[in-house]
């Protein structure tokens, strides 16, 4: 159903591919509204998104950088990549992992010896965050039409066995120069605008500080849904970091 919706409405990314999962989540949403009534699954939602705990290599590394450069950066592509890189963020991240929606790059980093030392994920920005918006000269109109050019890093990690002294900035630095080739093989069009929130009580954003992002602001407080101020979240900054010269002028074109 959501591919033949997708195809009526000409619903597909840059690269012609349908957004499946896209439909399929408004779908959910208006049946919870009340909206539609959908025909019954012919399997249960999430069934085949368990994700299976894997055994690390979890030998302590600690040393300097420069011992185990040059590092390989390798987009996610595999199961077998895949399952490693659920497996790293659901154990040892503090957020875990979620399925995503929408588009999406997931990386794993990998020491000069094949070890891994990282995994980091970028998918869809933020629907609306002032800072940003200022920062880019955003109104509504534009902002909806060019958010699809913009993505954030919603997961970074360096598992707790490795301590390297600036790894977390090269990464970054090393993931900022190539993003945009991958974002257009995997998409078929470019991001301008990286983004990430840092949960203020718990990390000082060194790392992307370090890596020339740019600290623009904090979020509110508030969850996305909520709709009358009462339910609190933890305090993040906001950090930004343009991939072009001309990201305000791609991104203002509405």
């Amino acid at each position: 159903m959501s591919h033949e919706l997708c195809n009526y409405w000409g619903w597909c990314s840059s690269n012609g591919k349908h957004k499946d999962i896209s439909c399929r989540d408004l779908l959910r949403e208006l049946e919870k509204k009340g909206k539609i009534t959908l025909p019954l699954a012919l399997r249960k939602s999430g069934s085949s998104n368990q994700i299976k705990l894997l055994e690390h290599n979890r030998t302590p590394i600690q040393c300097s950088l420069g011992s185990i450069l040059p590092l390989r950066v390798k987009v996610v592509t595999s199961p077998q990549d895949s399952g490693v890189f659920k497996s790293l963020l659901a154990q040892y991240h503090y957020l875990g992992f979620n399925r995503t929606v929408g588009e999406n790059i997931k990386y794993l980093i990998y020491g000069s010896t094949g070890t891994e030392l990282s995994c980091v994920l970028f998918g869809s920005s933020a629907f609306s965050c002032a800072p940003r918006d200022n920062f880019i000269g955003w109104d509504s109109q534009s902002r909806r039409s060019n958010l699809i050019y913009t993505t954030n890093n919603t997961r970074f990690l360096i598992p707790p066995w490795v301590r390297v002294e600036h790894l977390a900035s090269h990464i970054l630095g090393l993931i900022c120069k190539r993003i945009v080739s991958d974002w257009k093989s995997k998409y078929g069009h470019s991001v301008y605008l990286l983004e990430t929130f840092v949960q203020k009580d718990r990390f000082a954003g060194t790392c992307y500080k370090a890596a020339n992002w740019s600290c623009v602001g904090q979020t509110t407080g508030r969850s996305r849904n909520d709709r009358y101020s009462k339910l609190k979240v933890p305090i993040k900054d906001i950090y930004l970091y343009p991939l072009s010269k001309n990201f305000r002028e791609v991104l203002q074109n509405a």
